[in-house]
């Protein structure tokens, strides 16, 4: 029988891990990242709202309200969407929303850059829909280096903390058993790697 100390250190332990793990969802950290390209980046008050009205509907409340209604219904067996065959549905329709979001904020002209960063998800949701017909990389890491390689590509301090809240997200959803170090890994470097890539390439 173990100690109680040890019990409730495991408690403890499994809380935080699932308060980073419900905190740093895709749909928050991306509402955050164009919420800064908004007001940092955007020239004027139509354009600003425009990249923050747009992230809100189409990256954070829509996404959500699906995946909870899919949930309802027990399309999708627990928060996590453990099985990975569960993920492509939600997976489909955030690819929609981004592209009706895309065109949307290309109709508003605004700055490339934002435009570059918004297409980046679209291709990597592609990428992600293919992947996953094979593996189940975890989108939690995904979500959050590919914020990271925005900041970093801005040369913005908003860097350190987003590698920070990455490591943690790691942790969390490998010690909730959602993925293996392997699956964390992959997530992480695709996201970087591939939104840093196209940021760049595409920018200079």
């Amino acid at each position: 029988m173990q100690p109680l100390s040890e019990l409730i250190s495991k408690r403890s332990a499994h809380k935080i891990a699932r308060l980073i793990s419900t905190l740093f969802i895709p749909p928050t950290v991306m509402l955050f990242s164009f919420f800064y390209l908004g007001v940092q980046y955007g020239t004027s008050f139509q354009e600003k709202a425009a990249v923050i009205c747009s992230a809100f509907l189409f990256t954070f409340l829509l996404p959500i309200l699906f995946f909870l209604i899919m949930l309802k219904k027990q399309k999708i067996v627990n928060q996590d969407a453990e099985l990975k065959e569960e993920r492509t549905v939600p997976f489909l329709f955030g690819l929609f929303l981004l592209i009706a979001g895309y065109f949307i904020l290309q109709s508003f002209g605004v700055q490339k850059l934002i435009l570059v960063f918004w297409f980046s998800f679209i291709t990597n949701s592609i990428a992600i829909i293919l992947i996953n017909k094979i593996w189940k990389i975890s989108i939690h890491a995904f979500g959050l280096a590919a914020s990271l390689a925005l900041f970093a590509f801005l040369g913005s301090w908003i860097a350190l903390p987003v590698l920070l809240f990455l490591l943690l997200v790691g942790w969390s959803r490998i010690y909730l058993k959602c993925h293996d170090f392997a699956q964390v890994f992959a997530g992480a470097s695709f996201g970087f790697i591939s939104v840093y890539g196209q940021l760049y390439f595409i920018l200079k």
